[in-house]
């Protein structure tokens, strides 16, 4: 779907490329001596003085790449039967060897950073916008299960709640943001990414994501619009973006905020009146959780730290697949 056509609707030592959803590498039970198939796990023999140890060291790298995408339908509403043979799947222009595992996840944990524009160009507009991020995060942490921090930016980034799942502090920390100054989007994006969101902090699947209420216009960074997408994709987070621009038109703010979005696998909202800025949010809490999770193994893989790019389609003509543009191997 066109976002800017729809302006008013709404990781050499037990390696894994993960995309979209952090995936925890596991030991696999060894394949027999005389399977000698590409990406099967080695164990390393154990020495007489390490006969007892019970843990299992694993030298070969584990091509496998983890993908999150979201399938909707011409309404944009998610679609929960799709099959793996309704996919054509592309990685580094090249089909998958094979195909591991392929499955609707709807209920994964989340890692989520609220990212608040609070420059002097949204003032007449912020307390709307506080108590509809308010009313998401509501809606969306669940607690002892999700994380979300909150993060207020101008000329500056102002972290005013860490992680928690305690919804009266992230309130609490939405509350204390304060409206004025320029607009430091790209770092704020940057950096929440580098410092929050890239390392795992946990042994189980977690989604990352990044939900971004600002206009888009960048007059204070340090970095740029192609570093903050490149440290978004490197972390695996997913970026949504909602803008608070009401003016009609389409705006250079606008085309960031989609390029934001469209190369994380996110999407961008438009809302031009107060009501459907709440109506993105709710589109955003339904689609964290109404994600598919495909796990392959890239074909000519090389652990050279290059970027790949993925293309997924179907050939549902009803349909339209949402998921990153690409990722980076690790390096070897």
């Amino acid at each position: 779907m066109d976002v800017l056509g729809t302006k008013y609707i709404g990781r050499l030592v037990c390696l894994c490329v993960g995309i979209g959803v952090a995936m925890p590498v596991q030991a696999q039970t060894p394949y027999s001596a005389s399977n000698n198939a590409p990406g099967a796990p080695v164990p390393v023999r154990a020495s007489s003085d390490q006969a007892d140890n019970p843990i299992l060291t694993i030298r070969k790298r584990v091509d496998e790449v983890n993908l999150l995408f979201i399938a909707t339908d011409r309404h944009g509403k998610f679609v929960n039967n799709l099959n793996i043979g309704d996919l054509n799947i592309l990685d580094d222009h090249k089909p998958p060897t094979a195909i591991v595992n392929f499955r609707s996840d709807t209920d994964l944990p989340l890692e989520l950073g609220l990212l608040v524009d609070t420059s002097g160009s949204v003032h007449s507009r912020f307390d709307f916008e506080q108590e509809a991020a308010i009313g998401f995060l509501q809606h969306t942490v669940r607690p002892n299960f999700d994380k979300a921090f909150v993060v207020g930016f101008n000329s500056h980034s102002k972290l005013t709640q860490d992680f928690t799942g305690d919804v009266t502090l992230l309130a609490t920390g939405v509350h204390h943001l304060e409206d004025g100054g320029g607009t430091a989007l790209y770092d704020a994006v940057y950096h929440a990414c580098k410092d929050k969101l890239s390392h795992d902090k946990t042994d189980r699947p977690v989604r990352h994501a990044i939900v971004v209420v600002s206009d888009g216009e960048d007059n204070q960074s340090e970095v740029t619009l192609g570093q903050a997408i490149d440290m978004a994709q490197r972390a695996q987070v997913i970026v949504y973006a909602i803008s608070t621009d009401d003016s009609g038109l389409v705006l250079r703010g606008d085309k960031v905020l989609a390029q934001l979005a469209a190369s994380t696998g996110g999407r961008a909202f438009y809302p031009y009146k107060m009501k459907d800025m709440t109506r993105a949010f709710a589109a955003i809490e339904e689609e964290l959780r109404s994600q598919y999770v495909l796990s392959y193994r890239p074909a000519d893989f090389e652990a050279d730290g290059r970027y790949r790019a993925i293309q997924i389609t179907t050939d549902r003509k009803d349909l339209t697949v949402r998921t990153r543009q690409g990722y980076y191997a690790p390096r070897q």
